[in-house]
């Protein structure tokens, strides 16, 4: 009797146990790793563009390379160019300004949701210049007959051949359509996320910052969301 006893008081115990929720079980983690530029294989989620899909001359790269992105030498991505407001000979295209490129990662298998997180970091090192981060959403700001994404932006201004962890509020980044801010009261649904992307133009940013034609580089080490409240 008493060793069924024994056996039925350690399977209540069990069932006791399976059955206690703690406030922690309930709370995702205080962040998340979204990019992580550790491995040769971070380039397959990622595309290029620049204005030469539009006859422009300005070019464009990816790169895994060893960095020393802190006490130890790691693997980091390295964004970079030229950027040109030439356009090639002989192009019939005609677009409002040349002198851009960008890196955007290849849209996930659905989405992710970052709904419990308030906040983007990302770990860089620039070269002056201001950079642009996109966040991709679902499509339902634009009319439904549109295919593109919805957009929303936020300058990464880079201090020179210097890692920073920089972070940007969620509520921060602006809606955006064809790089022009949408002057609505609009709120991202951070829970459908279907992308992201870094760019650089030769114009804009903000007073101080490098701008201009010429060579560009941005080194990443990671993209994180954050939960700081």
């Amino acid at each position: 009797m008493s060793r069924l006893r024994a056996l039925w008081q350690a399977s209540f115990n069990a069932t006791k146990r399976a059955l206690v929720w703690s406030a922690d079980d309930l709370i995702p983690p205080s962040e998340r790793y979204i990019f992580n530029f550790n491995s040769k294989d971070e380039l397959k989620k990622w595309h290029l563009y620049s204005d030469s899909e539009y006859g422009g001359l300005s070019s464009a790269s990816l790169e895994i390379t060893d960095s020393a992105a802190g006490a130890d030498t790691s693997l980091t991505g390295v964004f970079s160019g030229n950027l040109s407001s030439d356009m090639s000979e002989g192009s019939t295209w005609r677009i409002r300004r040349y002198g851009f490129c960008g890196m955007r990662s290849k849209k996930f298998n659905g989405f992710i949701d970052l709904d419990a997180y308030d906040t983007i970091a990302m770990k860089i090192k620039g070269d002056g210049r201001c950079y642009i981060s996109t966040i991709y959403t679902e499509n339902w700001v634009n009319s439904p007959g549109q295919q593109e994404d919805n957009s929303w932006q936020a300058f990464v201004c880079t201090p020179q051949d210097r890692w920073q962890i920089l972070k940007i509020p969620l509520d921060h980044y602006l809606p955006t359509w064809r790089g022009n801010v949408i002057e609505a009261k609009l709120e991202m649904n951070p829970a459908r996320i279907v992308g992201m992307s870094l760019s650089v133009n030769a114009e804009g940013g903000v007073p101080g910052a490098k701008t201009g034609t010429g060579d560009f580089r941005l080194e990443v080490d990671w993209i994180k969301a954050l939960r700081t409240v």
